[in-house]
């Protein structure tokens, strides 16, 4: 990386003397506000007044441990930060590197903003640059495919695995005195073990212990999710996770809006439209579901597109013993759904539907996805391991399709037991329609948008749409769309158990791209003035301490 700094700055300099210093070319400066401009900047902040004083006390400190997991996050996508902020010589490059955590935007498809870049490297810095996939199977280490070890050459240019722990020493130590300064704050003895555990994790790589105990909080008003969490960014292989700070404040009145489904997890799971045999995991009998405002992002839930819900923990062996937690995170929903949503359903759906796009439907299905999550199938029916480890790069891909459609399908399920009136199942149907629209905003390039795109070609074969050609509007057949839902589910979820990469591929390829009529569509919502996603302002300065 320090070789490839250096070339950057001879390049810059290079730029510098035959005058095409971006900083001076208006035309790169108007393109990189218009990017910027896509995000919409919304103040993550909630009503603080029922915390104790302890509890108002360890704000501080946990946001201070989330700016740790943000500093890990930069190494782990880019490499120093410190050294690109000093080579990018252009203000606003500067802010839509922030943004992205690194000179690639994830809204154009991990390309490089800013010269002497080339496009993104699909593993990130996880792996070497030049390690190429054959080389990475061939190699016979046990911890290559550890979510928690970074792959680096030593001295002789063999591949070897060095754990986060090890990586990360400093950083980790920091962090982990931190949580122990909060744990000496906490009021509500679960929260105090779960974050020692948490400090104990960061520096061990051992996080069971401390998913276990973050588990058996239920009665906490704040909520730090903390350390590796998600791999997305792992692009090359989708094995290594990286690392995030979620601060949340618990939203009671919400939560108890979702706390009838939990009994109804194991029924959720027998009622899938799948074989015996691909249904036989059952839900932890303490899983559970909760709602919160959000208080800080930091490291990889930070970067480009927000998350605004979440399923924890990742380890099936603590799926299995403990359950999950579905999270919903209302106050980026909700400006999710005002900025962006709403808007997108007032230009693309029908007249005829148009009320039917509905922050209530928007929340049911965010909170029946993260609920979908800790459904399905995690391990492949012919006991070969992990549906992870079978679909490698397209797990990501896969899953995020999986939980799209069973969400719509439990919703379905819902409506059949008396839960949800017909017009509520409808709304969702539209709403999800909408969302599909909202995602392939963020290319192709990223899970979520493939899964989106596979979604789309899916209900478009199986007529569960039509488009009016006379005013450029969807119009959702809900009878077609109930049945499309249905075979989806049955079909997503054969293809994982199975654990059959080479069907992942084929769907991926075929159907995870978008069709000239739909970029058009695209194109005409993204000339309009409705952002793509949001950024925040976030920290101290926001709250009410």
């Amino acid at each position: 990386m320090k070789k490839k700094l250096i070339l950057i700055k001879a390049l810059i300099s290079l730029s510098l003397l035959i005058g095409c210093d971006p900083s001076s070319d208006s035309e790169y400066q108007e393109q990189l506000s218009e990017k910027i401009n896509q995000y919409e900047e919304v103040t993550l902040a909630t009503d603080l007044s029922r915390l104790s004083e302890n509890e108002r006390n360890m704000i501080p400190i946990l946001i201070e441990v989330a700016r740790v997991m943000d500093d890990i996050f930069w190494l782990q996508s880019y490499g120093d930060k410190d050294e690109l902020m000093e080579h990018i010589t252009d203000e606003y490059a500067r802010e839509y590197a922030r943004i992205n955590y690194g000179p690639w935007g994830r809204l154009e498809g991990h390309t490089a903003f800013y010269p002497g870049f080339d496009d993104k490297p699909l593993g990130a810095n996880f792996y070497p640059h030049d390690m190429e996939r054959q080389e990475f199977d061939h190699w016979d280490n046990p911890d290559k495919n550890n979510p928690h070890t970074i792959i680096r050459r030593d001295p002789d240019g063999e591949l070897i695995a060095i754990p986060y722990a090890e990586v990360y020493k400093d950083l980790n130590q920091e962090a982990a005195r931190l949580l122990r300064e909060a744990a000496r704050l906490a009021d509500y003895e679960p929260l105090a073990k779960y974050l020692e555990k948490r400090a104990e994790a960061l520096v061990s790589d051992n996080y069971y212990e401390s998913d276990k105990a973050w588990m058996q909080m239920r009665d906490n008003n704040i909520d730090f999710v903390v350390g590796p969490v998600n791999t997305g960014e792992d692009r090359k292989f989708g094995y290594k996770e990286a690392h995030s700070a979620y601060l949340l404040i618990k939203d009671l009145e919400w939560s108890k809006h979702l706390e009838r489904f939990e009994a109804m997890l194991p029924e959720m799971q027998a009622g899938l439209p799948v074989p015996d045999e691909y249904k036989q995991e059952t839900p932890g009998d303490d899983s559970n579901l909760f709602v919160y405002d959000a208080l800080f992002y930091g490291g990889h839930c930070n970067a480009g597109p927000k998350m605004i819900a979440l399923n924890l923990p990742n380890d099936p062996v603590i799926q299995q013993e403990t359950g999950t937690r579905s999270m919903q995170i209302r106050n980026v929903m909700e400006a999710k759904f005002d900025e962006i949503l709403y808007p997108i359903g007032e230009m693309i759906i029908h007249d005829d539907q148009k009320d039917y796009v509905t922050f209530d439907a928007f929340f049911h299905l965010t909170a029946f996805y993260e609920i979908a999550e800790g459904l399905g199938i995690s391990q492949t029916i012919d006991g070969q391991g992990s549906v992870r480890s079978a679909l490698r790069e397209y797990y990501g891909i896969m899953d995020a399709n999986s939980s799209d459609m069973i969400a719509l399908h439990l919703l379905s399920m819902l409506h059949e037991k008396g839960e949800l009136s017909e017009k509520e199942l409808h709304q969702a149907y539209v709403t999800s329609f909408a969302s599909i629209l909202r995602s392939s905003r963020f290319g192709t390039a990223g899970a979520h948008g493939v899964a989106a795109m596979i979604r789309f070609n899916h209900f478009e074969r199986a007529q569960a749409f039509t488009r009016c050609e006379e005013t450029n509007t969807f119009k959702v057949n809900f009878e077609n769309m109930q049945k499309a839902v249905e075979e989806g589910v049955s079909r997503i979820i054969q293809l994982m158990g199975d654990g059959n990469y080479d069907a992942a591929r084929e769907m991926t390829e075929r159907d995870g791209e978008m069709s000239e009529t739909l970029k058009k569509d695209i194109d005409r919502i993204n000339k309009s003035d409705i952002p793509v996603d949001v950024i925040f302002k976030q920290g101290i300065d926001y709250l009410t301490l």
